[in-house]
């Protein structure tokens, strides 16, 4: 059953049944971006606070594109200029923003567990942006969004996700998320980047530090950023990297003829991903990005709008149009 939901703070503590609700609920906004006038008025008069206390390029500026094409005003804070490198509390910092009266907060912090403490001291509904090691649930729910549209399904795909898995907030917001449709997923990277604990994370889950092994057959390939401050090791040098753990074209041939290649971005070409499979036919880099717009939107109008879950969709809606 479906219930109406407070936060977004990961994809761990959400159903099946809710992640399609808001994957069917994004699907009008996909249509929305190719309209030439990108403006509703579905939040008109609510704020949304931008609590970006980590470094972060698309996706607050997909948030705030979000927010504007629903005609929300932003409240901006970015790492950079936050009090918190004055030695201000991030506690004392959201207070200090709550105070504002924005409608809602959206929030990105280098600390796992930051947007569900944020969440304990606020009154408005939180969207997590990105914590930590954590979660990165918007992301996973665009990567499934993707994956939808290009096969048609979620259910009884075979997954091979690439690269720093410890690290990645982005893979384990994808693994809870697929696993709930019953996906078979490999783990693949350096043994210290896919230790053993992740293969009681979910079912049908499995770890191999073999790449050739992770591609055989598989119907989605979602490549990680590698972080190049991580390379530092004899074992894991840029050069043995590449050697090792690069898509290539001729490594995306052991997947299925039409496995669909995903990457989170920011992309490092050369290191992670061989620039032809980047911006080869398989690739759906792209399509990630707008779809994160359509996903964000969803989210947004649901959880700062307050929709009730049977409310007429904005982008169908005429009266929603903004003037």
């Amino acid at each position: 059953m479906l219930r109406s939901l407070s936060h977004l703070l990961g994809i761990e503590g959400l159903t099946r049944d809710e992640i399609l609700f808001i994957l069917d609920q994004a699907k009008p906004f996909q249509e929305f971006q190719r309209n030439p006038l990108k403006k509703l008025a579905a939040l008109r008069g609510k704020s949304v606070a931008l609590a970006f206390f980590e470094s972060s390029t698309r996706t607050r500026i997909s948030f705030a594109t979000a927010a504007a094409r629903l005609g929300a005003d932003t409240m901006n804070l970015q790492a950079e200029a936050s009090s918190l490198k004055k030695g201000e509390s991030l506690s004392d910092t959201i207070r200090t923003i709550e105070a504002m009266r924005p409608d809602g907060f959206v929030i990105r912090h280098s600390s796992s567990g930051a947007a569900a403490f944020i969440a304990e001291r606020v009154e408005v509904p939180v969207l997590n942006a990105g914590d930590g090691t954590h979660e990165h649930p918007t992301q996973a729910l665009l990567d499934a969004l993707t994956i939808r549209d290009r096969k048609g399904k979620l259910e009884g795909l075979n997954i091979a996700i690439l690269g720093d898995i410890i690290h990645s907030r982005v893979a384990r917001s994808n693994i809870h998320l697929l696993s709930k449709f019953g996906v078979r997923i490999t783990l693949c990277g350096p043994p210290m980047w896919v230790p053993r604990e992740f293969e009681s994370m979910v079912p049908n889950i499995r770890r191999t530090t073999c790449i050739e092994e992770a591609l055989r057959d598989a119907d989605i390939v979602m490549v990680l950023r590698v972080q190049t401050e991580r390379l530092h090791e004899p074992a894991l040098a840029p050069e043995e990297y590449i050697l090792r753990y690069q898509l290539t074209r001729e490594r995306l041939r052991l997947a299925r003829p039409d496995a669909l290649v995903l990457h989170p971005g920011p992309m490092i070409r050369g290191l992670e991903i061989d620039p032809a499979v980047a911006d080869g036919p398989q690739s759906a880099v792209l399509e990630q990005v707008t779809n994160g717009l359509a996903v964000r939107m969803a989210l947004l109008y649901h959880l700062i709008g307050r929709a009730p879950l049977d409310a007429p969709h904005p982008a169908k809606d005429r009266s929603n149009a903004s003037d």
